[in-house]
This record gives C-alpha cells, structure tokens and sequence, in this order.
C-alpha cells in the first residue's frame, strides 16, 4: 500500500466526524438520564459565570475549567464502571461493591479538590478582605 493512501485512510474525516457523534451522544445520555451529570454540570457553569463576574484572571478562570472538566472526567469515569458492573450481574457481590465504592471516591476526591480550589480562588473576591 502507498504511504500516500495509509496516511488519507488513516485520517479519513468521516471517522472523525463519527467519533465525535458517538462522544456527543454519551453526553447527551450522561446528561439526559443522569442526575449527577446536572448538578455537576449546573455547578460547574455556576462556578464559570462566578468566576467572570468576581472578574477573576486569565489564569484562575483556566484553573476553574480545568478543575470543572476534572469533576465532569471523573464522573463520566464513575458512570461507564457502574454501567459495566451492572451490565454483567445484577447480584450483590462484595467485591464489586468495593469497585463501585472506589469509583465514587474519585469522585469525591475531584469534588474536594474543586471546594479548595473554589474557596482559593473566591473567597478574596467574595469577601474582599
């Protein structure tokens, strides 16, 4: 095969296109039929318009959607373990109880990082001291 033809196979904007459609259709999921996905997401603008409105820096309002795009990773990562534990047994088995415990503990650790962030970032503006 000429390296001209796996280079245009190989980045053929169709797949491309259709990756990013099954993307955008896992959002809408997460985001139709998940509550958490909401409120995080509802937080998560809650905090960018804050940000913008505190007339936080460039570089703070980057450490926000970094910390932002942090909790929603972590979430969307907690959502696709349950779903595969569930997809396979819906019994009670300690083990995977211990699986879907530490899932949501990443979650809540990307949730404390984002109050500490929060309360870095805010509290000199909120309260002007």
């Amino acid at each position: 095969m000429a390296p001209r033809r796996i280079f245009r196979d190989t980045f053929k904007f169709p797949a491309l296109k259709d990756s990013l459609r099954f993307a955008v259709q896992g959002l809408v999921y997460l985001f139709f039929y998940h509550r958490n996905m909401r409120l995080i997401f509802l937080m998560g603008v809650g905090a960018f318009l804050l940000g913008i409105y505190v007339k936080l820096k460039g570089v703070e309002l980057m450490v926000i959607c970094l910390t932002i795009s942090l909790v929603f990773i972590a979430e969307i990562f907690n959502t696709a373990i349950e779903l595969i534990i569930d997809m396979f047994t819906d019994k009670y088995h300690a083990l995977l109880k211990i699986i879907k415990d530490i899932a949501a503990a990443v979650v809540l650790i990307a949730c404390l990082n984002a109050l500490a962030i929060g309360y870095a970032l805010f509290l000199r503006h909120l309260f002007k001291y």
